[in-house]
């Protein structure tokens, strides 16, 4: 594994771990993990982590789309059943049940 994939995968891990390092910390770790030939040991602290709380962020642009689906759909004959946030609608047509789900695909980072 190189020194950069190494880098980044400790940001990666911490971030997870809800506690981010900037880059010129997780290159420190780097180095040290390369120095310790991989073995590595994590401490884990005595007092509990408070839990970071996100607010979540509705997709305007999927939700516009999802309305001007179920305004299809309706005109079509369908029933809607159910529409989970922006993200999914589930309505029967002519008997049968069906659903759709919208995905937004986000830029491809390169790695």
């Amino acid at each position: 594994m190189t020194k950069e994939k190494l880098i980044l995968r400790i940001m990666k891990e911490c971030e997870k771990d809800g506690e981010p390092v900037t880059r010129e910390e997780a290159e420190k770790m780097a180095e040290m993990e390369i120095k310790a030939g991989g073995m590595r040991r994590y401490e884990k602290s005595d007092t509990p982590r408070k839990p970071a709380h996100h607010e979540r962020k509705v997709d305007e642009k999927k939700k516009h789309l999802l309305d001007c689906c179920r305004v299809l759909l309706e005109g079509m004959g369908c029933k809607i059943q159910s529409i989970k946030t922006e993200t999914e609608i589930a309505f029967t047509f002519e008997g049968d049940e069906y659903s759709f789900k919208l995905v937004k695909h986000r830029p491809n980072s390169g790695d």
